[in-house]
């Protein structure tokens, strides 16, 4: 049975004392269905992780795929993990668009989370230009398969994929819960033709794109979707909680 997850990507954002009173006030909710990641800013995970009295998992919001060197400025995927991190997110759009990575990039960073034994939560997403040319499929269908499709069976299912249309993310607008069920079908389906029904039925797929505290029950009562990658609502410890609560 596939994991309900839900994770705050809290992006670049909150000073340290705003940082550790929320992560205080996450780690004191009651358990919910669903296992909860905070994706911190960096600087912060290693506090974070000492001060962690309960199951919410720490990540990263970025690391580099090599193991050391002369990187000025970059950390490695055995330095987060060190101070803390279980997860890392890859192919987020902000890092493809405002940082030009690469799916040769991505794919890197897959193979470094997993050889690490670091769960990547691997973003896909159609720009809202795709969405109106009605070619989202194809063009989700390509993002994976350059940075994620390469992995054995074994390989993938320990992994998550998050799907966050461009179009929705710190907009507002939000996919329709019939929109975000026939993306997260189709990306079920391609990896049932590739690996198998088993495996496909193992993956969680999670949704992101202003996932909220008033549209979250809905979209979590879509079939495949297992759950949310949540930006601006997972500052606000009421918001997190309520979304939490809808799984």
């Amino acid at each position: 049975m596939r994991k309900k997850i839900v994770a705050g990507n809290w992006k670049m954002n909150l000073s340290p004392g705003e940082a550790t009173a929320l992560f205080m006030a996450l780690n004191e909710l009651p358990k919910y269905d669903a296992e909860m990641i905070v994706f911190p800013p960096l600087v912060y995970v290693q506090e974070l992780n000492r001060v962690r009295t309960s199951a919410v998992h720490l990540g990263v919001q970025n690391f580099y795929p090599i193991e050391s060197g002369a990187f000025t400025g970059e950390v490695s995927i055995a330095q987060v993990k060190n101070v803390g991190a279980s997860y890392a997110l890859v192919g987020h759009s902000e890092r493809r668009s405002v940082f030009g990575e690469s799916g040769e990039m991505l794919r890197a960073k897959v193979n470094a989370c997993l050889f690490h034994e670091m769960t990547p939560i691997v973003c896909c997403g159609e720009p809202l230009v795709i969405r109106e040319a009605n070619e989202e499929f194809s063009f989700v269908k390509d993002q994976l398969e350059e940075c994620l499709f390469h992995l054995s069976g074994e390989q993938l299912t320990k992994t998550i994929i998050a799907y966050e249309p461009v179009w929705a993310i710190g907009t507002g607008k939000t996919a329709s819960s019939e929109q975000a069920e026939a993306m997260h079908k189709e990306i079920r389906s391609w990896i049932a033709e590739k690996y198998g029904t088993e495996i496909a039925n193992s993956i969680s797929i999670l949704y992101g794109g202003s996932c909220n505290a008033s549209n979250a029950e809905e979209l979590f009562n879509c079939e495949n979707v297992d759950g949310g990658l949540i930006g601006g609502a997972s500052l606000d410890v009421g918001a997190f909680e309520a979304i939490l609560k809808s799984i």
